[in-house]
């Protein structure tokens, strides 16, 4: 079995799902194992990839760790028996708790978000020094660009890359939800407006990454006595940019505590 997958909620499955469409592995190498949901069996159906046990993980060459981070003390209990290198996408759960609750050195910490399940992820990847001579970073790097774009971050800045990105997918929505929501206040059906939101969102995205400053970008929008001034004005008042901040400094210091929780 070339990979354990433990857990397969949204994110598992998104990246399963990539796995096998880009044949980095086929589905008979693949092993997939979960709670009392039965979601694992779901999965396993639905993919055709094999359901097994806590038992079969030392048949495993790597497992990928999908679980939530207040799980991971009794997940790692019999995680940890496994002969294997060790790929986790924990919020907050460093190299050196992985290494030490695992007990191997060969660990990679990732942190995808969700555009995983649309293969449109940003994911940051790092991994202990005896992950780099084992293979199983280049290997992780491999599998989340399966699901979109790999950057490696130095782990003192994964927090920082949590609280941006990671969670960036959630503030995005809030902005979309409030921009449709001043549509529709001024006449636009709320069907419409949140499609033109989205529309929005992508295109200055497309817009954004060919180099383009946001600030010259706003410029080029914003001309003198127009509309756009008018909003921005009213932006600044009410302070977004500043609630924007705020967000991902508060994400980033709760990714620091959730890798000091037991």
């Amino acid at each position: 079995m070339k990979l354990a997958f433990v857990g397969v909620g949204k994110m598992g499955e998104a990246i399963l799902e990539g796995v096998l469409n880009s044949r980095l592995l086929d589905a008979s190498e693949v092993g997939v194992i979960g709670g009392s949901s039965g979601k694992a069996g779901e999965v396993s159906a639905k993919y055709g990839v094999k359901l097994i046990e806590r038992s079969d993980l030392i048949k495993a060459e790597r497992v990928l760790i999908c679980v939530q981070p207040k799980v991971f003390p009794t997940v790692c209990e019999w995680v940890s028996k496994a002969d294997a290198g060790f790929i986790s996408i924990m919020a907050g759960v460093n190299l050196d708790r992985l290494s030490r609750n695992l007990n191997s050195k060969r660990v990679v910490r990732a942190m995808p978000n969700l555009a995983a399940t649309i293969h449109k992820s940003a994911t940051a990847v790092v991994g202990h020094e005896d992950a780099n001579t084992t293979g199983d970073l280049e290997f992780a790097q491999a599998l989340f660009a399966s699901v979109g774009d790999v950057y490696d971050i130095p782990e003192p800045l994964f927090n920082t890359f949590t609280g941006m990105v990671g969670s960036g997918p959630a503030y995005a929505a809030i902005f979309a939800e409030a921009l449709a929501d001043g549509g529709v206040r001024m006449g636009l059906n709320r069907k419409l407006a949140i499609e033109l939101a989205g529309k929005l969102l992508i295109s200055t995205g497309e817009l954004l990454l060919r180099r383009i400053h946001p600030g010259i970008l706003k410029d080029e929008v914003a001309s003198p006595g127009g509309t756009t001034i008018a909003g921005i004005a009213e932006i600044e008042r009410y302070t977004f940019r500043s609630s924007l901040i705020e967000a991902v400094r508060a994400a980033t210091m709760r990714g620091a505590e959730l890798g000091e929780e037991k």
